[in-house]
């Protein structure tokens, strides 16, 4: 497994809850993270990156790039002692940048390998991680890494990434107000590892008694270059909206929304419960018009199932559903196609969406486009099954 970051799991592991059931995404995948890497079969490379796939008549060839972790990943014990040792903060990426780290850290609870890593942006050079080491594990003077590996097969699962600086770009100056935020920040918030151990908002720390939702955030907008529907925003909004509703019931949600897509099992079901349970939906494509006195965040928006009225409310937090985007183009390094979306193209996306352009690599999950967490298990089975047919037709050529 070749992993960008510094720990396999990907977005999912740092979710609250899964809709429909609002099952423990950890609890779900943290036992999956374990598996792997205790699988005698199975090798992580952690903090690496792709650089070049070349094919000959004996399979694939590999050269990665792994970067520096400046702590010895053989001998590191995973006991934060340097963690705790460190005089430095720096935001934290995996809490949203909701709250800060230190300069070494592990990067989260369940993290797989457990094993510190040093920002070297943020470090001074201080030397007390290095003192307070057991094992004498922290090196400065680790180096970026060449690696070579072979392989019979490919699978690509290349995740996703939110679409950047749509709202200031969108609404400019009214949007530069901490208490909107996107929805994996709120995921984080939500979770019981957040940032602040109970929904608050990052503002001022206070508890939300109103919260707005705005669906297709740059999504279904070909003036962003996103033109398509980015599918799961609209059944995590009303998951994180039950959830913000259980946890504060006082607080009032509304979810503006131009279309309301609840396509997959039992999501119909889900999207009525919400609206039994008091999940106002409304059908609008609201604007950030300013900032309120107390912080808020005060939306324009015109009824389109009412009268037509042009409305100004004002909410104590927003949560902006932004479009998702391909985190990686593969096109160049791979050698495979990509849509006009850039995600990757297959040559059967309807009977075989596991196949590539290019024989002996296969893809799942959001590297062919938005789906939900059920479609990219189901994807991830057939890539496997995919190239395991593949290595058992390749060995019986060989062996002919």
């Amino acid at each position: 497994i070749i992993e960008k970051d510094a720990s396999i799991g990907g977005k999912m592991v740092r979710l609250d809850k899964v809709f429909p059931t609002l099952d423990c995404a950890s609890c779900i995948t943290t036992p999956k993270m374990a598996s792997v890497a205790h699988h005698r079969n199975i090798t992580i490379f952690t903090l690496c990156e792709l650089v070049k796939l070349d094919k000959d008549d004996t399979g694939f060839r590999a050269k990665v790039i792994k970067k520096p972790r400046y702590v010895n990943q053989e001998t590191c014990i995973g006991c934060r002692q340097c963690e705790y040792a460190c005089p430095v903060m720096a935001p934290d990426k995996d809490q949203m940048d909701l709250t800060a780290r230190r300069a070494i850290y592990i990067p989260f609870t369940n993290a797989i390998p457990q094993t510190a890593l040093l920002d070297v942006e943020s470090c001074v050079l201080c030397g007390r991680c290095e003192k307070v080491c057991p094992t004498n594990a922290v090196n400065y003077y680790d180096k970026e890494e060449l690696i070579n590996l072979e392989a019979k097969a490919c699978i690509v699962a290349t995740g996703y990434q939110l679409l950047t600086g749509f709202t200031s770009r969108v609404y400019g100056e009214p949007a530069q107000n901490p208490n909107i935020i996107d929805a994996l920040q709120l995921e984080r918030i939500l979770a019981p590892t957040g940032p602040y151990m109970e929904l608050l908002r990052p503002g001022d720390g206070k508890e939300p008694e109103s919260v707005a939702f705005i669906q297709c955030a740059g999504s279904r907008d070909q003036t962003n270059g996103v033109a398509y529907c980015s599918r799961v925003c609209c059944m995590y909004a009303i998951k994180n909206a039950l959830l913000i509703q259980q946890e504060l019931p006082e607080t009032k949600v509304t979810i503006f929304y131009i279309d309301m897509r609840a396509f997959g099992k039992n999501y119909e079901q889900f999207f009525q419960n919400a609206k039994e349970k008091g999940i106002r939906f409304v059908k609008a494509k609201p604007v950030i018009h300013s900032r309120g006195d107390n912080g808020g965040v005060i939306l324009r928006y015109e009824e389109q199932e009412g009268n037509g009225r042009n409305i100004l409310k004002e909410f104590d937090m927003a949560v902006m559903s932004l479009a998702i985007l391909p985190a990686w183009n593969p096109s160049e390094t791979m050698g495979l196609t990509v849509a006009e979306d850039n995600f990757l193209k297959g040559p059967f996306p309807k009977m075989s969406p596991a196949l590539t352009g290019r024989e002996g690599i296969f893809m799942a999950g959001v590297a062919s486009g938005p789906k939900d967490i059920v479609d990219s298990i189901v994807e991830a089975g057939a890539a496997a099954m995919e190239a395991s047919n593949y290595l058992k037709a390749i060995d019986s050529l060989r062996a002919a």
